[in-house]
């Protein structure tokens, strides 16, 4: 049998083994700088009743020739199309730092068209009214935009940093998702009525429990928090881990 190739669904959505029978969709959300393919291994991890379709904006892999968008609700205004034309059967949301951040913004206006997911899983990211703690980094200027993503995030891919023409390449598409998340300061809204469950690394000082907890003001229904061993960028490491966690909350 022909293993179906890739399709791309209006340039936003990829979706890399597309499954027609598939009981439940995931779509997933990339952190900043990176695009769908950083979700490539996961379909063949999950259940064969998940489809798995991530998200590819502007400036990424298939897209680099556009500019990347630099405010969230133009993000989600771009993506949103895409997935409601998707929602043929019951489907969640996963996003990973910044695509949390997406994810749950996506989930907002599809419950407001009374399209809510079935659950909404945000990874490594602080609830929306919980303040910055850590200074700007989309102001910076390269060299000290590095220094900064280093001390933080343990900096971006070493053969990137090496090749400086590389690293040009790079830095504009990730200072413009920076941007896009350093300026959504969204304030209080009403709940959501999906369940939210909320993914952390044990050793990410950047979004430690009393930053995710607050979560659970962002919905009416359930909420969990797990945590999985690791820093920031656990997702990968801890990656059957986390999809088996997965698996049972599409059950």
């Amino acid at each position: 049998m022909t293993q179906p190739t890739a399709i791309a669904e209006g340039a936003w959505l990829v979706c890399q083994r597309p499954r027609p029978n598939a009981r439940v969709r995931l779509f997933c959300f990339p952190h900043s700088g990176v695009g769908a393919s950083v979700y490539r291994r996961w379909q063949a991890a999950l259940p064969d009743d998940v489809e798995v379709v991530a998200m590819q904006a502007p400036g990424r892999e298939d897209r680099i020739r556009e500019p990347a968008l630099t405010r969230i609700p133009a993000i989600v205004d771009g993506v949103v199309p895409a997935i409601a034309a998707r929602l043929d059967r019951p489907f969640a949301l996963f996003g990973h730092s910044m695509g949390g951040v997406v994810a749950s913004e996506v989930a907002r206006v599809l419950c407001d068209r009374g399209r809510a997911p079935a659950h909404l899983v945000v990874s490594a990211r602080r609830a929306p009214l919980v303040p910055p703690d850590e200074p700007l980094l989309h102001t910076m200027d390269d060299d000290a935009l590095v220094g900064e993503l280093g001390r933080r995030y343990g900096g971006i891919p070493a053969a990137v940093a090496r090749d400086k023409d590389l690293l040009r390449w790079h830095l504009p598409c990730l200072r413009a998702d920076l941007t896009a998340l350093e300026t959504h300061a969204p304030g209080k809204r009403a709940p959501m009525p999906c369940p939210i469950t909320v993914f952390g690394g044990t050793e990410d000082a950047l979004t430690p429990r009393e930053h995710l907890e607050p979560w659970k003001d962002e919905t009416s229904g359930a909420f969990r928090i797990r945590f999985f061993e690791g820093g920031h960028f656990y997702l990968e490491p801890r990656r059957a881990d986390v999809l088996a966690h997965l698996s049972e909350i599409l059950a």
